[in-house]
């Protein structure tokens, strides 16, 4: 397994959010090369605990190494969808501290052409996170037919072009599949009109196919709805989007949950009742407003400048 550097963003602020207790049982539900676990570790106690997980079986080598290292963490190979199910096998479910989902691709992903995420390096059309799974990015763009591939462009990556773009690559794989990266991005670079500075053509055409691809963000849906479920009273939600379709799930999610039941206007019940009833059956509560990299992490880390962390916290159980 090769190395690749990972700096992980917004550590200080997520480590704030999670108001980290030195006996508390935390969860890293994208462990990647586990920058964040080592700095909650480095915050925990003796009797502390934090279980990650990650659908990426470089990333769970990694985390298995952690784990012979320290015995107060341990890493399943899972997508972090299926948290509530690990959390209810490992005997945490209902009694979780924090829960950290940082979501999209990691760094080790982006930069292991090998792996095919990214267009700045030639590699085979993968984009699977986790390489036993289906179908790659190949499969989707040598068969998937013209109309499904506009979709996904035009949704998942908000390509205002994604017709265009579509048309060439069914029009182009008659004479020859696509197979690597560099192909694909070649021909979309081509088609796509216009020019934005420091920004390629193909970056919108490949985030769709990623998500596709992994199917990120249904898996983000999941995760959230289970994250209640898996909070104990007062735990804390940390989640780290990359671009705006993941954050509003994730800002929808939390100001839905917030809002507890919504009773049918005409009811004759009081305000008290009300906010009673509200407190009863909400999931969570907002906690401040959204958090951005600062300056000094942007000058050390470009990656940082999309991300965004939403911070929730569980409500008590009535």
């Amino acid at each position: 397994m090769t190395e690749y550097a990972h700096v992980p963003v917004l550590l200080n602020e997520v480590l704030e959010g999670l108001e980290i207790k030195p006996a508390g049982i935390y969860l890293d539900a994208t462990f990647g090369r586990g920058g964040h676990s080592r700095a909650i570790l480095e915050r925990l106690g003796p009797q502390g605990r934090l279980y990650a997980l990650d659908r990426d079986p470089e990333a769970v080598a990694a985390g298995q190494a952690l784990e012979a290292e320290d015995p107060r963490f341990k890493i399943r190979h899972a997508r972090f969808s299926q948290l509530k199910q690990e959390c209810e096998s490992l005997g945490i479910l209902g009694k979780t501290d924090g829960i950290l989902m940082d979501i999209g691709v990691s760094s080790p992903q982006l930069d292991d052409a090998s792996r095919g995420f990214s267009f700045e390096h030639d590699g085979p059309l993968d984009m699977r996170m986790d390489p036993g799974a289906a179908p790659d990015a190949a499969t989707i763009v040598n068969t998937w037919d013209r109309k499904a591939l506009t979709a996904i462009f035009r949704e998942y990556g908000e390509e205002r072009f994604a017709a265009k773009a579509a048309a060439a690559i069914v029009r182009d794989r008659e004479r020859e599949p696509f197979k690597t990266t560099g192909q694909l991005a070649a021909l979309l670079n081509r088609v796509i009109p216009g020019h934005e500075a420091h920004k390629n053509k193909a970056t919108r055409c490949f985030q769709a196919l990623r998500i596709a691809v992994n199917g990120e963000l249904d898996e983000l849906r999941a995760a959230l709805e289970a994250s209640a479920e898996v909070l104990s009273d007062g735990g804390r939600l940390c989640v780290i989007t990359f671009h705006s379709l993941e954050d509003r799930i994730a800002k929808n999610f939390i100001k839905e949950a917030s809002a507890g039941a919504q009773l049918p206007k005409g009811l004759p019940v009081t305000c008290e009742v009300t906010e009673k009833l509200r407190l009863a059956t909400a999931t969570l509560e907002p906690v401040g407003r959204i958090v951005k990299a600062s300056a000094q992490e942007l000058a050390v880390n470009a990656r940082s400048r999309s991300a965004t962390l939403r911070v929730a916290r569980r409500l008590k159980r009535q």
